[in-house]
C-alpha cells in the first residue's frame, strides 16, 4: 500500500471501502519504503524491514494495490512467502496455468489497480511456486488451506 492511497483523498467505491479511516488513525509512526533495494529470486527491489532481522524482506508485488508487498522470511531450511492479496485462490500457484474460481477472478480484477503488473506479478510468483517449490513456500492471505496446510506444515 502507497501511504498517500491510504491517507488521502478516497475517491470512489474501491479505495472509499480499501482503506478505512479507523484502520489508519491511530497509526503516527509509519515506516515507509522506497523502490530501491536487492533482487530476491526475480523480484527487484526487496528491502530488509527496519527493526525486524535480516531474515524478514520485504517483496515488491504491485498490481492490486500501488505499493502491495508481499513478506518473505527466511526460515533456515527454507523460504516462505507471504504474497498478501497478489493472488487469492491456490489453484493460482504451483502449476502451469492459472486456475481461479469465477467469483474470485471476478473480485481480483475489480479490485486491481493496475491489472498489468498484477497478473504479471501473478505469473512471476506462479513461477516461483513451480521453480523453486523445494526451497520457497508461496502463499496469499485469502485461502483458509493454503493457511491450514501452511501452519501443519504439509506441502503448499
Amino acid at each position: 500500500m502507497r501511504i498517500d492511497a491510504a491517507t488521502g483523498p478516497r475517491q470512489g467505491f474501491v479505495p472509499r471501502n480499501r482503506y478505512r479511516p479507523s484502520q489508519f488513525n491511530s497509526v503516527c509512526d509509519w515506516q515507509t519504503y522506497g523502490a530501491t533495494g536487492e533482487p530476491w529470486f526475480g523480484f527487484g527491489a526487496v528491502r530488509d524491514l527496519k527493526g525486524l532481522p535480516p531474515e524478514i524482506l520485504l517483496v515488491p508485488l504491485p498490481g492490486h494495490t500501488w505499493g502491495h508487498a508481499g513478506i518473505a522470511i527466511d526460515r533456515g531450511d527454507r523460504w516462505l512467502l507471504h504474497a498478501g492479496d497478489a493472488y487469492f485462490y491456490r489453484g493460482e500457484m504451483r502449476r502451469a496455468t492459472r486456475h481461479c474460481t469465477p467469483g474470485l477472478r471476478a473480485y481480483q480484477t475489480m479490485m486491481e489497480v493496475s491489472r498489468e503488473q498484477r497478473l504479471a506479478n501473478q505469473a512471476k510468483l506462479r513461477a516461483l511456486s513451480r521453480e523453486e517449490a523445494h526451497r520457497i513456500s508461496v502463499l496469499c492471505a485469502h485461502d483458509a488451506v493454503e493457511l491450514e496446510r501452511c501452519i501443519a506444515g504439509t506441502p503448499l
